[in-house]
């Protein structure tokens, strides 16, 4: 996919510069892509359309999916 070519990858502040994470970047058409910043380069690359990746976003932060 060409459109990951110029991703810029983040991390979320919560990660602390840790290795284990995701990393995600928003593409030019608005999507969403994600994968494991463990596996860098090298990783799957999950793209969501960047309303789906609001949802999601919004219930985690409320804690939809929080378990306990």
């Amino acid at each position: 996919m060409s459109e990951l070519s110029d991703a810029r990858w983040f991390k979320s502040s919560w990660s602390q510069g840790g290795e284990a994470c995701v990393e995600a970047a928003h593409l030019r058409s608005g999507r969403v892509a994600v994968r494991d910043s463990k596996l860098g380069q090298s990783s799957p690359v999950l793209v969501f359309e960047g309303l789906d990746w609001d949802r999601f976003t919004g219930a985690v932060k409320v804690g939809r999916f929080d378990r306990g």
